[in-house]
């Protein structure tokens, strides 16, 4: 199976911003666990400040992969242009979020991913990736 992680804006900060709410753990270091923990799956890894860059990641992978797990970021609740880039791609879509949005400010409870996705993840912090991991893995049986 092959997937690919997609992170949005400020994920390149993971073990240095806002601790108490993302944790104390770089993705880097994290994706390597990954990994090591499934060493089955063919894991890639993207990151992106940028939202076009995330679009043209989500349109080069999204008809070769077998699934992609998407954390946009605070493009998830801004970016219609993403959520057209899940909805126009073949690959399924796992939307995942390391904090509970619907805990924290009013303006992250929206989703303009979600819609098109096949699954949301949130709130389990960096776990959140593993449990999109498992649930591929389980749809694919």
């Amino acid at each position: 199976m092959k997937l690919i992680i997609i992170n949005g804006p400020n994920l390149n900060l993971l073990g240095k911003r806002e601790p108490e709410v993302y944790g104390t753990t770089s993705f880097d270091t994290y994706f390597s666990t990954l990994q090591k923990q499934f060493p089955a799956v063919e894991l890639h890894y993207f990151q992106s400040n940028i939202e076009g860059e995330l679009i043209d990641k989500l349109q080069e992978v999204g008809f070769s992969f077998d699934g992609i797990i998407l954390n946009a970021a605070a493009y998830t609740h801004t970016s219609i242009g993403i959520g057209d880039a899940v909805k126009s791609i073949e690959a399924p879509v796992i939307e995942v979020h390391i904090s509970n949005v619907t805990t924290r400010e009013t303006f992250r409870h929206a989703s303009f991913i979600a819609p098109n996705a096949i699954g949301l993840i949130i709130g389990f912090g960096l776990t959140s990736y593993d449990l999109a991991i498992e649930a591929f893995l389980k749809l694919k049986k």
